[in-house]
């Protein structure tokens, strides 16, 4: 079969029922994404005869004769099509891996000739989990928010160093790599919430031609850990193995295959036959906690294991007081409570989990992961597999989104398994199903808060008792419970108050990080909370958070007096995100169908700049012999635009333009050491560190400088690649070639600011069918010194959309019996672009001493009060308080009936 790709012919012999996008992928175009392989999100878009499809759902044999355009057909890097530079003009993309199957759509006729009204329709099946979609209709316009290659330094919004690689879909995620002697693994999940195996026959799938291993309990090293990562191991369980006897939760691996290809290790993983004792199941986390419920990791060690109460199914726990609630409410005029329940919720990146490993030719394992800690995965795999920690090297590519979900160890352990027992390269990719059935979700929550307060609107005690449900296992079941009853309680100063908290075993699918990591579902309830007090006192929800927030001098404390902590409140701005806040929301807007309910809300978050107990980066940065600048940093970029504020900085200090600022990351063959990117970490960490470097390398040039320019007595600048001496222009090149020039510096993540943001809606609800339309978003952050504005407007806008969701759509459902029955992202409802509000971006003038060069980060606390802030809204439009998430028009519709 003939076929043109690009202006090029080309020859195929597709097999019966492949689609045109494997059968692309498996000819090197690998800017054909793999986001669903249904036909939902357009990561795999294609024009075949100038007509955009989804080359997942389009069968191959259907091309014969035609003429298939890549968003690699469209322009190449440094010669871009007019739609592509549209792209890279507007910042069009975060992550970057839905922008090629965008861009495709983008250059279809029916989008070049649309008008305004129909861009969400033509763009329906093209999703994007991270930008909020303004930048999208920003490139669509041909509206510029980013400055030129060759200018730029800190607070101007420079180009990403990737922008005209990731739109003519030349960047290299994951498993972007040649598929050639390949072997390839699948998986055999459990069928049962609660089992034990007691046997498997693995002849027949064995004697399956083109099998190569089969791999079970037998196989699996005896080493106990945690699939969460973190800098210190020990805050999370040890309760998982690589395969384990007694299977927690129905898609639980029982065992892989490994084979010639994926087709061939699914059919033996079909053919294998399990003997499966079934065990009783328990699926609500209050029955979890019960005398006589079933348990799920009871016969563990309490001590080795770190569970803490593995008898009551409870993996972790907090129970404290600061002075007296009981009295607090005595003393109150007004008591309000409630109790308040979120949903579990799919992170829905668009890259799926997935790793290459083979050994090379030293005999070293080497990982090529979709990871946002490879570091922490080196060191966990080299634990579990018993190797030198110098015998791993683990690297990511360019990471298509994460927000958490790649804060785990997925498929990088069975990746190790299968190399080690074959010694051959194989690769583990996760389906779109997997992700909703056997990767982490968000943890679904009970919140139930009591807040009193006098008249005047000061609050005089507090109680929160959260339960929080970690699925099977505990991985992040102790951080986002501790974290989510931390900075949500904090904030406020109360001279009385009581948390209540535990993270509970049940047969449900494991959860785990998330953004916002726990503060959201308590900010729900805590904000929702204050809201119903600020009318009972009939006060202005704004008002009320005035009188009552902390200000630098109070301590950031939950219920320990004595509390040691390193959170300062540095750089404050929570009064003037009030403020912008306040004054915004009341201005413009849409306006409101007729006989719809209208009604506005607001809420805050805080949030730490960075996660406690350590978080380290060390960085190298070298003067290369051009000139230029080589930054070796193990920060991964999976969207949260670390890359561009790491350039940024060291052109800054060097004088050179950011093109010139070449990175090595996230590879622990490069920058010796890096926690990770997560806890909104890569600016004020791994950013410190690299700022660090640039001015100790700065130094360093200068000094050379000067030892160059004998004895000129001028002021040396940095400038243009060159350092000026009076009327003496030296290059850097010729710096350094006199001698090489390298400088390093280490961040360690202490001390830790606080940052602030405050959302405001305006809403519109439709009393007949509970549809609720957004007229007015606003957020106002405090964000320290703004380091590039039009990306973290994006991050900003990014968090909000995908909080929206939250608030709104999303749910991750379940038959109640353990089994995942949302499978698909047709069945997922998230954002369109239809669905997201252009949300107006404040930022308070703020300067953290403890960032670099004054910044905060602000990737995770945009999302945390988008729920409480639409839940208040659509209270005060009909009346009746919200207590459930997502707040879908069926549930709103049904508070409107209860009106």
């Amino acid at each position: 079969m003939r076929f043109e790709v690009n202006g090029r012919a080309l020859d195929a012999d597709p097999f019966p029922g492949q689609c045109l996008r494997t059968l692309l992928r498996e000819h090197e175009h690998f800017e054909v994404k793999k986001g669903c392989d249904a036909g939902d999100c357009g990561a795999c878009g294609v024009l075949v005869d100038g007509e955009p499809v989804h080359s997942c759902v389009y069968p191959a044999h259907r091309i014969e004769g035609r003429a298939v355009t890549t968003a690699a057909g469209l322009g190449d890097v440094g010669s871009l099509s007019p739609v592509q530079q549209r792209f890279v003009d507007a910042a069009g993309f975060q992550c970057g891996f839905c922008t090629p199957g965008m861009v495709v759509t983008a250059s279809s006729e029916a989008v070049q000739h649309a008008e305004d009204a129909d861009l969400p329709r033509l763009f329906k099946g093209n999703l994007c989990r991270c930008t909020g979609y303004r930048s999208i209709t920003d490139a669509l316009h041909g509206v510029c928010t980013t400055e030129e290659r060759g200018t730029g330094g800190v607070g101007r919004s420079v180009r990403a160093p990737a922008a005209e690689r990731v739109v003519t879909g030349a960047e290299r995620y994951t498993l972007d790599l040649s598929t050639t002697g390949l072997l390839h693994l699948a998986v055999l999940r459990s069928p049962h919430a609660h089992a034990r195996v007691r046997s498997i026959d693995a002849a027949a799938a064995r004697a399956l031609p083109g099998v190569h291993a089969v791999l079970t309990a037998d196989d699996s090293p005896a080493t106990l850990f945690s699939t969460g990562r973190h800098q210190n191991r020990l805050e999370d369980p040890d309760d998982t193995l690589v395969f384990d006897r007694v299977l927690r939760f129905r898609g639980q691996r029982v065992a892989a295959v490994v084979a010639d290809t994926v087709g061939i290790a699914e059919e033996a993983c079909r053919l294998l036959r399990v003997d499966y004792e079934v065990l009783p199941a328990v699926f609500d986390p209050e029955e979890a906690r019960s005398p006589g419920a079933p348990l799920l990791h009871g016969e563990k060690d309490p001590f080795v294991a770190r569970i803490a109460a593995p008898e009551r199914n409870v993996v972790a726990q907090k129970h404290g007081e600061l002075g007296d609630v009981a009295a607090g409410l005595a003393q109150a005029d007004v008591v309000v409570s409630g109790t308040w329940r979120t949903a579990r919720v799919s992170h829905a990146q668009l890259e799926t989990h997935g790793t290459r490993g083979w050994l090379d030719a030293n005999g070293r394992l080497v990982l090529r992961t979709s990871s946002q800690v490879p570091y922490l995965v080196r060191d966990e795999i080299a634990r579990i597999f018993g190797l030198e920690r110098d015998g791993v090297r683990v690297f990511a590519a360019r990471v298509g989104g994460g927000f958490g979900g790649k804060q785990e160890l997925l498929t990088e352990d069975l990746v190790t398994l299968a190399v080690l027992r074959t010694g051959r390269a194989v690769q583990y990719e996760y389906s779109r199903e997997d992700e909703f059935t056997g990767a982490t979700l968000r943890h679904p929550k009970r919140v139930s808060v009591t807040l009193g307060a006098r008249h005047d609107g000061t609050l005089t005690a507090m109680a929160v008792d959260v339960l929080s449900d970690t699925g099977a296992y505990g991985n992040h079941g102790p951080g986002v419970m501790f974290h989510g009853t931390h900075e949500s309680v904090s904030v406020y100063r109360v001279p009385n108050r009581r948390v209540d908290a535990e993270a509970v075993y049940t047969n449900n699918p494991p959860s785990g990080a998330f953004r916002g990591y726990g503060l959201g579902q308590v900010l729900f309830a805590v904000e929702s909370a204050m809201d119903e007090l600020a009318r009972k006192l009939g006060l202005d929800p704004f008002e009320l958070r005035r009188r009552n927030v902390v200000v630098p001098g109070d301590p950031v404390i939950v219920t320990d007096a004595d509390e040691e902590t390193d959170l300062e409140l540095s750089g404050y701005g929570l009064d003037q995100c009030l403020d912008l806040a306040e004054r915004a929301v009341a201005e413009g807007g849409d306006p409101a169908p007729d006989g719809w309910l209208v009604g506005t809300g607001m809420a805050l978050g805080m949030i730490a700049t960075m996660p406690p107990r350590g978080h380290y980066s060390e960085v190298r940065l070298t003067l290369d012999p051009d000139g230029g600048a080589t930054l070796d940093v193990g920060t991964a970029e999976f969207g949260n635009g670390t890359s561009t504020v790491h350039v940024q900085l060291v052109a800054q200090a060097l004088g050179l333009p950011p093109e010139h600022v070449r990175l090595r990351q996230s590879d622990t063959d490069a920058a010796k050491y890096d926690t990770g990117a997560f806890g909104s970490a890569g600016t004020v960490v791994a950013g410190k560190a690299v700022h660090e470097a640039a001015l100790a390398l700065r130094a360093a040039v200068l000094g050379a400088a000067l030892g160059l320019a004998d004895g000129n007595g001028a002021e040396p600048l940095l400038a243009g690649g060159a350092v000026l001496l009076g009327a003496r222009r030296i290059p850097l090149a010729e710096i350094a070639a006199e001698a090489p020039l390298v400088a390093t510096a280490t961040a360690s993540g202490t001390p830790r600011s606080l940052a602030f943001n405050v959302h405001a809606f305006r809403v519109a609800v439709d009393p007949g069918t509970g549809e609720v339309r957004i007229l007015r978003s606003v957020q106002a952050a405090d964000a320290g010194t703004v380091l590039n504005p039009e990306q973290l407007r994006g991050q900003i806008e990014g968090g909000t959309a995908q909080a929206i969701g939250t608030a709104l759509y999303e749910e991750v459902r379940t038959d109640g019996a353990g089994t995942v029955t949302t499978r698909t992202f047709r069945n997922y409802h998230i954002p369109q672009m239809a669905d997201v509000p252009t949300t107006e971006v404040l930022f308070a003038e703020t300067h953290d001493d403890l960032g670099p060069l004054g910044a905060k980060s602000m990737s995770e606390a945009p999302y945390n009060p988008i729920a409480p802030a639409l839940a208040n809204a659509i209270r005060d439009a009909v009346g009746v308080r919200p207590h459930e998430l997502p707040m879908t028009r069926d549930r709103v519709w049904r508070l409107l009936r209860a009106r």
